[in-house]
């Protein structure tokens, strides 16, 4: 009698037990399912919360599936697997010491939402990492600060490398479409078909989405920005040291550097010793990561004639991007931890470099010289590459979006601190990171340590506030702060360097020189126009009408 009632007892103590803790954990009831998050810092987080099907076994190099609705109340307390990678080793300073545990099981995204919010914006980030690397769990992405400013933060995962950008003919014949390849990029679409399906229940507006990455989360904004499967998903878009680079088309090799993406498929398929679809699909996804980062193989977006049916260039001009409110820009040093993109021998000396500038850029070379001069050949060097790649594409993005009557804002990321400074990183490529989540106390383990004074917190509190309320109602503004002016007419932009200052004309002739140059190599064809910059580039065509 003893033991019954003793066992009745701890039921009993265990039944009352479970709803206080119930009660203290956030319960978001979302059309997807129930789920258990935490509080803190007057936040309701949620992770881990996957958003399509895993893709696995037969559904990888499949279009993303929809997350059938779970019935219980589901942890998400915990990150979910990252996408597979390879793990970053060396000196690099983006390096982790250590990474979460990867999975194909991967496509997963994390809410940080104010406990009190109500139709409140929400803002999606997508992740860099060379579309190779990287997850949404990631430190420096924590939503704390911007969600304290009354902005739902939702950070995503998305396929990578070849898993999730591999075109082949045999994939292609898969689908009634007949194209393969993009499953990283429809990875985002979905999350956001989920978001506009289930973030209501974390107090967010379905309306007001702002898509926001860096680097190659910035190339996937504007690509979500050009093809029509996106459509009606986002109404603001920021692109953070985004890339408007050539990309390979699905069959034809309309770029000599670039060969057909289904043909890169099937000499990747034979780097690793597959005769069919089937065998690819049984062999281990560390396999296939660590042999194709061995090989050589580097994941871009296809232009399929579908999910993306142009080039971005092409795409923009010809105004067939969303009409939406865009926020972009790129940092004074962005190549300086990028030397990889340099080109592999720098001129002897300052003669040699004259003459090939003179050799490649014809009747631009003068210009060319005055912009990035002979007398200091490893800097303008870094700011050929630069200007070409990231600053060309930020400026031209809010040139196209101020053509269509969006509201435009660019930025140049200048700020100076010791650390970085005495690495000769000054301003470095993802640099802003931290200043725009708040997060400057959570860099990678090697990152240039960012003093904790004053002066940085404000500078981070500026940018902090700019995003939220861009992602708010489109216009970037922060207390006591400089006004952020529209690119407009006079071309304003916002210099964040010891502080936010208002400035206009950023870095004179640089857009005009790129744009002539991009725009000479189009209407010759066969020249990918930014891979093959400065004393690398091919001879410059001559002067087309349209230019």
């Amino acid at each position: 009698m003893k033991r019954w009632l003793l066992l009745l007892v701890t039921m009993l103590a265990v039944a009352f037990a479970a709803p206080a803790f119930a009660h203290d954990a956030p319960i978001a009831a979302a059309p997807a399912g129930r789920l258990r998050g935490e509080s803190a810092d007057g936040l309701n987080v949620f992770r881990g919360i996957p958003y399509a099907r895993p893709p696995v076994g037969w559904r990888r190099w499949r279009a993303p599936e929809a997350m059938e609705r779970w019935r219980r109340v589901r942890d998400a307390t915990q990150f979910g697997a990252a996408c597979f990678q390879p793990v970053a080793r060396g000196a690099s300073i983006y390096a982790p010491d250590e990474f979460q545990p990867m999975s194909e099981d991967c496509l997963f995204l994390n809410i940080w939402a104010p406990a009190d919010a109500r139709d409140a914006p929400v803002l999606v980030w997508i992740h860099g990492g060379s579309l190779v690397s990287g997850a949404g769990s990631e430190m420096a992405y924590d939503g704390t600060r911007l969600a304290q400013q009354g902005v739902i933060v939702v950070t995503i995962n998305y396929r990578l490398g070849a898993l999730g950008y591999l075109a082949l003919p045999g994939l292609s014949a898969e689908t009634h479409e007949g194209v393969s390849g993009n499953y990283g990029l429809l990875d985002q679409i979905e999350a956001l078909r989920w978001v506009q399906r289930n973030i209501g229940a974390f107090g967010g507006d379905p309306r007001n989405v702002t898509i926001a990455g860096e680097s190659a989360g910035a190339l996937s904004v504007m690509y979500l920005m050009a093809t029509p499967f996106a459509g009606g998903l986002f109404s603001k878009a920021i692109s953070q040291s985004g890339y408007m680079v050539t990309a390979p088309e699905l069959r034809g090799a309309a770029f000599p550097d670039f060969p057909a993406a289904e043909n890169i498929g099937v000499w990747l398929a034979g780097q690793l010793h597959a005769s069919s679809i089937e065998d690819l699909r049984a062999m281990s996804a560390e396999t296939i990561v660590s042999r194709t980062s061995g090989v050589g193989y580097f994941p871009f977006p296809t232009i399929d004639g579908r999910v993306l049916p142009r080039q971005l260039v092409d795409a923009f001009d010809r105004g067939e991007q969303a009409r939406v409110p865009i926020l972009a820009g790129f940092n004074e040093g962005e190549i300086r931890s990028l030397r990889f993109l340099l080109p592999p021998q720098p001129p002897a000396d300052a003669d040699a470099y004259t003459r090939e500038i003179l050799a490649r850029y014809g009747d631009l070379a003068d210009a060319f010289l005055a912009r990035y001069p002979a007398d200091n050949i490893p800097e303008s060097m870094l700011a050929t590459t630069r200007d070409g790649m990231y600053g060309w594409t930020a400026e031209r993005l809010v040139v196209k979006q101020t053509a269509i009557g969006a509201p435009s804002f660019l930025y140049f990321f200048d700020h100076a601190y010791p650390a970085a400074d005495a690495a000769g990183l000054h301003a470095f490529h993802a640099s802003e990171i931290p200043f725009v989540f708040g997060t400057a106390a959570r860099t990678p383990p090697r990152w240039p340590a960012i003093p904790q004074t004053p002066q940085e917190q404000q500078l981070s509190d500026a940018m902090v506030s700019y995003w939220a309320t861009f992602a708010r109602d489109g216009a970037p503004s922060a207390p006591g702060q400089a006004e952020w002016r529209p690119y407009g007419v006079e071309r304003a932009y916002m210099a964040f360097e010891d502080a936010p200052r208002a400035r206009i004309n950023l870095l004179p002739g640089a857009y005009e020189l790129q744009e002539e140059v991009v725009c000479r190599r189009r209407a010759q064809g066969g020249i990918a126009w930014n891979w093959n910059i400065g004393v690398i580039a091919p001879p410059l065509p001559p002067e087309a009408p349209q230019c």
